[in-house]
C-alpha cells in the first residue's frame, strides 16, 4: 500500500441478471445482461483473465472492448483510491494484490470482475 493509503487499479466488470444496475454503456437497454446469468459472466470474465495471463490478450484492450464500467473507454484505469470508495469485496481484494497482479473473480452488487493493481 502506498504512503497516502491508496491504490490504483483497472478492472473488467461484467454486469449480469443479479447487478444492481442493469445497464452499462456496452448494454444501454440492459437486454444482454438481463439474459447473462452468474456463472455465464463468470465464465466469459474467466476466459478473458485466461488469455491475459497466457499473453494472447492485454488486460487494456479487453477491458476497452468487454467491461460493462465506463471505465472501458480508458482500459478500465479506476485511478487511485482509498479505503471506503469502493465496495468491500472490490476494496479489500485491490489492496491486497501487488502491483502488476491480476485478481480471481470478485464478486460484488455491480456484478463479478477482475481486478489488476496498477500502483
Amino acid at each position: 500500500m502506498s504512503s497516502s493509503g491508496q491504490v490504483k487499479a483497472s478492472h473488467i466488470l461484467i454486469k449480469h441478471e443479479g447487478s444492481r444496475r442493469k445497464s452499462s454503456w456496452r448494454d444501454p437497454d440492459g437486454s444482454r445482461i438481463f439474459a447473462t446469468t452468474r456463472d455465464a459472466a463468470v465464465g466469459q470474465l474467466t476466459s478473458i483473465r485466461d488469455d491475459i495471463l497466457v499473453g494472447k490478450s492485454r488486460f487494456e484492450d479487453v477491458a476497452s472492448r468487454f467491461s460493462d464500467c465506463s471505465s472501458a473507454k480508458r482500459g478500465g484505469d479506476l485511478g487511485p483510491f482509498g479505503r471506503g470508495q469502493m465496495q468491500k469485496p472490490f476494496e479489500d481484494t485491490a489492496f491486497s494484490l501487488k502491483v502488476g497482479e491480476i485478481s480471481d473473480i470478485v464478486d460484488t452488487d455491480s456484478g463479478v470482475h477482475i481486478i489488476k493493481r496498477t500502483g
